[in-house]
C-alpha cells in the first residue's frame, strides 16, 4: 500500500473558490478508511474543522518519492484522546499518480483573465499545460519577467460543461512569435482539482487533433 501510517498529507477542499491547503498526517489505516489528525492551515498554522460530508482531495509523496492524489470524504471523527478525522479510502486503486510527463502542452486559443495591478485584463492563450500557460499579451508593457499574477482560465470542454480554473502564475519568459508578444508563465499555486481539469482538457484536445 502506497499510503502508510505517519505519511504527511496535503489537503484541499474539492468544491471551493478558496485555494487554501492544509497539512495533516495519517494516524491509522483500515480496509476502506484512513484516520488523520486534525488538519492545520499551511499558511496560518490554525487547526481547521471539516464537517461530515465535506469532499476533499488528498496529496502525498510515498517512500519512493512518487506523488499521488485521491478523492475522499469526511465520514466521521474521534474526539477522545487524539482528535482525528475519518476519511473514505479506496486503497491504491483509487490513487491518481502525479507525474511531470502528464503535463502535456497543447497549442490552443482560450480565454484567460489576468489580474494586473488591481485590474482585470482579458487575454487569449497560445498554449497550455498543467504546469503553465503561454499568453498573447499584445505588448510587453502588460507583464514583466518574474511578475506574479492571478489567473482565471476558461476550459471549453467538447463533451461536458465549461470549467473555470483559478491559479497563480509567475512570468518566466517574454518573447516574440510571428509579431506577437508572448508571456510564458509557470503555475506556482493551483489546486490539485484544477490541475487535473487542465490535464483532462489537454488530453481531450490531443485526441481531437489526432482524429482530424
Amino acid at each position: 500500500m502506497k499510503l502508510q501510517i505517519g505519511t504527511v498529507v496535503i489537503i484541499e477542499k474539492k468544491f471551493s473558490d478558496d485555494n487554501s491547503k492544509y497539512r495533516s498526517k495519517i494516524i491509522d489505516l483500515g480496509d476502506d478508511f484512513v484516520m488523520i489528525d486534525y488538519p492545520t492551515h499551511l499558511e496560518t498554522g490554525r487547526t481547521v474543522f471539516f464537517m461530515d460530508g465535506t469532499e476533499l482531495v488528498i496529496n502525498f509523496t510515498d517512500a519512493e518519492d512518487m506523488s499521488y492524489a485521491f478523492n475522499t470524504e469526511v465520514i466521521g471523527r474521534q474526539i477522545d484522546g487524539v482528535p482525528m478525522l475519518k476519511l473514505v479510502y479506496e486503497g491504491d486503486e483509487g490513487l491518481i499518480k502525479i507525474q511531470r510527463r502528464e503535463f502535456v502542452r497543447v497549442k490552443v486559443a482560450i480565454d484567460v483573465a489576468v489580474e494586473i495591478d488591481d485590474s482585470i485584463v482579458q487575454l487569449v492563450t497560445e498554449d497550455i499545460s498543467a504546469g503553465g500557460i503561454a499568453i498573447n499579451i499584445k505588448n510587453t508593457s502588460l507583464l514583466q519577467k518574474d511578475a506574479v499574477v492571478s489567473l482565471l482560465i476558461v476550459l471549453p470542454f467538447a463533451k461536458r460543461e465549461t470549467k473555470y480554473v483559478r491559479a497563480r502564475g509567475r512570468v518566466i519568459r517574454i518573447w516574440e512569435d510571428e509579431r506577437k508578444e508572448i508571456a510564458s508563465l509557470e503555475f506556482i499555486e493551483i489546486s490539485t482539482v484544477d490541475r487535473q481539469q487542465i490535464v483532462q482538457f489537454c488530453f481531450e484536445r490531443q485526441l481531437q487533433m489526432k482524429n482530424k
